[in-house]
């Protein structure tokens, strides 16, 4: 089954411009908008329970990088 591409915006589904070889994809229905989106965006890799379980971590005196050992993730991914 092929995904129907329409813009999130404008609802439009035809004059839908592919760009490289990604699924990024251009309306084009309306010239002003020039509307860029894909088709299915990635989701977050961390569950809301696990953030906040790293914020009550972190904020209870846990350095990021303690924080990123116990819970399997970057200490950059804790800091953002």
């Amino acid at each position: 089954m092929k995904k129907e591409k329409k813009c999130p915006v404008c609802g439009g589904t035809e004059k839908q411009h592919k760009q490289g070889f990604t699924t990024r994809y251009t309306a084009l229905q309306m010239p002003a908008l020039r509307k860029k989106y894909t088709l299915e965006p990635k989701r977050h890799a961390y569950s809301d329970e696990i953030r906040e379980q790293a914020l009550k971590t972190y904020f209870s005196g846990v350095s990021g990088r303690g924080v990123g050992n116990i819970f399997g993730m970057s200490k950059a991914n804790v800091y953002n």
